[in-house]
């Protein structure tokens, strides 16, 4: 039987998750990680993909992104997967794969649900219990996003533009969300939707992207399936 393809639609936000093999450390010194955000930013830009928050784990990566194409974050993903290895392998004298098979990802509904995902993203060092407030974690897009730390990394979502009419009121707006906690129901939803390649947002959301994919997956399978 066909699987569906993975969800990804132009336009829409996608939430990424890259693990390494065997949830083995991807980093191992801190110019790793420069590295990895130099190669994210060309990659993105190459394929057609805003970049709107990450954080870089010791053997994980969020990335949320918009693309221009329902085929551009798997193309961001091989390209910087590829050259990241290759860097990797060169650099410590090793071979083989770094990552953990295909990428995962989930769609990424409006406001209430977008903006709960970035956070999600930038608080996983505080979940692991790595530092106690993002802010002290260096490999996130956080101080960009909060204090306006320059990065040639991050392209700012509609909206999150959208919470002030400038950029220090706008840090400032985005700083109070973190005031106060997701919701442990939320922050499952997140993990569920990642982990199964579905969607993150309302019931109608789901059910309109759902029939969007459906169609798309019947059209590019026209004619394939047995009488």
């Amino acid at each position: 039987m066909s699987r569906y393809p993975r969800p990804v639609l132009a336009n829409v936000p996608l939430h990424i998750i890259q693990r390494g093999n065997n949830r083995n450390p991807c980093f191992f010194s801190r110019s790793d990680y420069q590295v990895y955000l130099t190669m994210l930013a060309e990659s993105a830009s190459e394929h057609g993909c805003g970049v709107h928050a990450y954080v870089l784990m010791t053997n994980h990566v969020h990335i949320l992104v918009s693309p221009t194409k329902s085929t551009s974050p798997a193309n961001m993903m091989k390209g910087l997967g590829e050259r990241y290895v290759q860097y990797v392998n060169r650099r410590y004298g090793r071979s083989g794969t770094l990552w953990q098979g295909r990428f995962r990802s989930c769609l990424v509904d409006n406001e209430q649900y977008f903006l709960v995902c970035q956070r999600y993203i930038e608080l996983n060092p505080v979940r692991a219990k790595i530092v106690s407030h993002p802010i002290d974690y260096e490999w996130s897009s956080y101080r960009t996003n909060a204090h306006g730390e320059r990065g040639k990394v991050i392209t700012p979502h509609l909206l999150y533009i959208s919470l002030a009419g400038n950029e220090m009121d706008r840090q400032a707006s985005y700083r109070a969300l973190f005031q106060e906690a997701i919701p442990d129901s939320m922050l499952e939803q997140v993990r569920h939707a990642t982990n199964r390649n579905t969607a993150f947002g309302s019931r109608r959301f789901m059910d309109e992207t759902g029939v969007v994919l459906a169609r798309t997956f019947d059209r590019q399978h026209a004619g394939r399936r047995p009488a």
